[in-house]
């Protein structure tokens, strides 16, 4: 593990690491032209690039397929479609309820995360994060007395998850999840595995800002990923990184916010207290073999702040994990 403070003011996350700054240098050339595909799934634009030189219509099956598997995991993951995995747990008021492996798998990974951080990272959020309502693009602050209510239902140990008879119960009937700080990073850990198995070498995976990069370039040199600067200009860098067969997740407190006099209010929420994280940060850069690992410890990490954070990335061993800290320059909540 290689921890790295940056000099850097401050990183940026806003729900894209830009596509058009994940680049191949203007030197490499190319018998053939990159092949790809953009959509909105996920509540992200997702937009998947293969590099390798097929036929084009052999690569466009294939990143059909991916988006279909895409669409597929969002059925399972997603708090808005009504069938999901997730929706009928949230609304089974602590009944038991069958649901899809890799949905188990995903909770496992999340529970993990959430023992490792003693609950800094916690899916149970929802009950306090639908207060805010930061998705709607009109959120304010609730009323605090909503907040502690609601945080009375907060609690991973709510949880209670079979993988082998693929069951999940919860303790408390008003407890609800919300995977959306670690379903992004699990997808495209997926989506690089089907292009494996279709035979890719070289491909871009970008969900959202969840950026997975199957190989390297097709000179051989490892991507760039351009990180966009926070409150900038758009398609404004401040940072670039050089990166192969890897994933770089960034989280910070710009990816959704509100400004009420004169501080910013953000979505990433402190579990204890049910109000925008306040860690001395600005964001914070997971580099990592897989995403779900780098999309999980991207957000506890922002929520430990840069001391702790360091701690808990001494407790993981076995794993590559390059941590990228950037301070905060503006006044935020």
């Amino acid at each position: 593990m290689r921890v790295i403070i940056s000099s850097m003011k401050c990183v940026f996350h806003r729900a894209i690491i830009c596509f058009f700054s994940i680049i191949l240098l203007s030197g490499c050339k190319r018998s053939t032209e990159p092949i790809s595909k953009t959509d909105f799934v996920m509540d992200t634009v997702v937009n998947i690039t293969i590099y390798d030189d097929i036929q084009e219509n052999e690569a466009e099956e294939i990143l059909d397929s991916c988006f279909q598997e895409i669409r597929r995991y969002e059925g399972l993951f997603s708090t808005e479609i009504k069938d999901s995995d997730v929706s009928r747990i949230n609304g089974s008021k602590g009944e038991k309820v069958s649901i899809h492996k890799e949905t188990a798998e995903l909770i496992e990974k999340a529970l993990y995360y959430s023992e490792l951080t003693d609950g800094a990272f916690d899916i149970t959020i929802r009950p306090v994060s639908k207060l805010w309502d930061f998705r709607s693009g009109k959120a304010e602050i609730p009323e605090d007395k909503k907040i502690k209510e609601a945080l009375k239902h907060v609690g991973f140990r709510n949880i209670d998850l079979d993988t082998e008879e693929l069951t999940l119960s919860l303790k408390d009937p008003d407890t609800e999840i919300d995977l959306g700080a670690i379903a992004k990073g699990y997808t495209g850990d997926r989506i690089k595995e089907f292009l494996i198995d279709k035979g890719i070498k070289s491909a871009i995976i970008n969900l959202g800002g969840n950026v997975v990069l199957l190989g390297s370039r097709p000179d051989g040199e490892p991507f760039k990923v351009g990180i966009e600067k926070p409150f900038g200009n758009e398609g404004e860098i401040s940072d670039t990184l050089s990166v192969e067969d890897a994933s770089v997740v960034t989280s910070g407190n710009y990816e959704r916010y509100f400004e009420k006099d004169g501080k910013i209010y953000h979505h990433i929420l402190n579990t204890k207290t049910g109000y925008p994280v306040e860690s001395g940060l600005n964001a914070v850069t997971i580099v990592s073999n897989r995403s779900v690992d780098g999309d999980a410890l991207s957000t506890a990490c922002y929520c430990l702040g840069k001391e702790k954070a360091e701690e808990l990335l001494k407790k993981i061993t076995g794993e590559s994990i390059d941590i990228y800290f950037y301070n905060a320059d503006k006044p935020f909540l």
